[in-house]
């Protein structure tokens, strides 16, 4: 209702009003959301105004909806230039900015997912109404500071607000308060600061290191901006305000370079040299990083560079230290976190305190093996397995030469002897099995084998022990296909490839049928992949379930899958 009636106010005096765009941040709550964004002429202001804010803000309305919502007959241009002296107020050298309203229109209320930062599904009818306005403060020049006053002469409002310098956020979002001073760089925006610490954006620091530490490799990430990094290597960047895609590929080639050169490492108190895999650009957000695929054109001040080198394992280390070496005016405080199953153990590297460093604490630390399939019957076991009838046949023999001899005991010993060792030989050779539809706990056993070790495979970084390990569970033209299905399934594409590692896998359930023609059998089988991925000083879980017809064969000694039709694929 109230915004139909705003709606139909603003209608009928459009003299002040006109389209604007609007970028919202991912985490609004507040009742009231205000986005300032400062450029080389001034402050644009994007203001998400709620219901119960609208008294703070009634300066801001216009004449009709003032009025409507019994504020008074106060005239609409006194009220406003109150507002931007009085109310909601930015200061140069003590002096307010000359600012004007642009656009003013009701509207819902935008709701977010906290994680992804898409709109999220909401039908329109359930969300809150809402004023929008744009305001603009004028630069007469530019200031070194400015310092915020939030409204508050008809009452506080919970305003939370997010600044931004020529496009770089300056502080993670946060309640607006009078008081905060802004600190302007204008030759680098990245370094615009609040006075108070509790306005430091999470990503404030140029670059920031991690290590991670698995059973089987050693990782090292780096990430880096390439405006600071211009200060020790020469990448082409002087007189450029953006990276055009042409020159991207060589830039990351360079950096990367350099960056195997620094940051060095050891492991159990000996220095190792790290394989490159992969460099990227990346856009960073408070609960996610991405990989920029495909590339775009990218602004010097916020392009960032993220590395990530590997140094193989052949068990879980003792200790791993990396030397941060990159220090000068700017690059004082550097984010750093040695990561393992335990999860991130997050500090602070400084030229006085350089080295990050993990020591193996885990009293029961997770080491990657194989299960043992018990293998199907060997050729020998199946002959005397196909001879049991004619064991049961002498048997029979037996008994009916027992029955002849009854009357000659010393005989009739004998024969009874003779049955008996032939029964329990049937009764062996029958317990030897066929390679053909084991038991449903034996099929179970061996399809929960495989799997576990098709995803163990996965727990190496070369192809080639990728496959060795591969082909002692998978056989044939299926061993390309399950490489590449197994792997595409753990690759996280919007981080460059990164792949997860398997923790456990889950059968859910089996149906066992025979195989259509020759040995094994076939299965209906429903698993479960739980995994993490963990990048730039954060570990993600990922779930994924499965629903598949597989067909297993004993070949060379061992049960292998030889066939395999993925029905259903999930991501939970």
């Amino acid at each position: 209702m109230l915004r139909k009636i705003i709606l139909y106010l603003i209608l009928l005096f459009p003299w002040f009003v006109y389209g604007d765009a609007l970028i919202r941040s991912q985490a609004m709550k507040a009742s009231t959301i205000a986005e300032f964004y400062i450029e080389e002429k001034g402050v644009r202001v994007e203001l998400e105004i709620g219901s119960n804010a609208l008294p703070a803000f009634r300066n801001l309305l216009p004449d009709p909806v003032y009025q409507y919502l019994g504020f008074g007959q106060r005239s609409f241009s006194k009220r406003l230039s109150h507002f931007f002296s009085e109310d909601l107020v930015l200061f140069d050298n003590q002096k307010p900015l000359t600012a004007s309203l642009v656009a003013i229109t009701p509207a819902k209320r935008v709701i977010r997912d906290e994680i992804t930062g898409e709109p999220l599904p909401i039908p329109e009818d359930d969300l809150e109404d809402v004023v929008k306005a744009t305001l603009h403060y004028r630069f007469e020049s530019q200031p070194k500071e400015l310092v915020f006053q939030a409204p508050h002469k008809y009452g506080l409002a919970d305003i939370g607000f997010v600044a931004y310098h020529k496009g770089i956020a300056v502080n993670d979002f946060r309640y607006l308060s009078s008081g905060y001073i802004l600190s302007l760089d204008w030759q680098d925006p990245w370094y615009s600061t609040f006075n108070t610490r509790n306005l430091r954006r999470q990503y404030f620091a140029p670059m920031s290191g991690f290590i991670y530490v698995e059973p089987l490799e050693v990782r090292k990430e780096i990430i880096v901006r390439p405006k600071d990094l211009q200060r020790w290597l020469d990448l082409g960047l002087e007189g450029k305000s953006t990276i055009p895609i042409a020159m991207q590929g060589d830039l990351k080639l360079k950096v990367a370079d350099f960056l195997s050169r620094h940051q060095p490492v050891t492991i159990n108190g000996k220095a190792v040299t790290g394989q490159l895999d992969s460099v990227n650009f990346l856009e960073r957000t408070l609960t996610s990083s991405r990989v920029i695929d495909p590339p775009q054109e990218l602004d010097l001040d916020g392009a960032i560079l993220g590395a990530i080198f590997v140094y193989p394992q052949a068990e879980l280390p003792g200790e791993v230290v990396m030397n941060w070496d990159l220090w000068d005016d700017r690059i004082k405080l550097v984010p750093a976190s040695a990561v393992d199953e335990a999860g991130p153990l997050p500090t602070y590297l400084q030229p006085e305190w350089q080295k990050l460093v993990w020591t193996n604490y885990l009293k029961n630390p997770t080491i990657p093996a194989l299960k043992v399939i018990t293998p199907p019957p060997a050729a020998w076991q199946q002959w005397l397995h196909d001879a049991r009838w004619l064991l049961y046949l002498i048997c029979l023999l037996m008994l009916l030469i027992m029955i002849k001899s009854a009357r000659q005991p010393q005989g009739r010993r004998a024969v009874m002897l003779v049955a008996l060792f032939v029964a329990v030989a049937a009764g062996v050779t029958s317990s030897l099995g066929k390679a053909s539809l084991p038991s449903e706990q034996r099929g179970e056993e061996i399809i929960d084998g495989l799997l576990h070790n098709i995803y163990r495979a996965f727990d190496y970084r070369e192809e080639g022990a990728i496959y060795d390990t591969l082909s002692s569970s998978v056989t044939g033209d299926l061993l390309t296909d399950i490489y590449l299905e197994t792997r595409r399934g753990l690759e996280l594409v919007n981080q460059g490839g990164a792949r997860a590692k398997v923790k456990a896998v889950e059968v859910q359930s089996v149906v066992l049928s025979e195989a259509a023609q020759g040995e094994g059998f076939q299965a209906d089988v429903s698993w479960i992949v739980k995994g993490s991925v963990g990048h730039w000083g954060h570990v993600h879980q990922r779930n994924n379930r499965y629903q598949a017809k597989l067909m297993i064969e004993p070949i060379a000694e061992q049960w292998k899958l030889t066939s395999m039709t993925v029905l259903h694929e999930e991501r939970l």
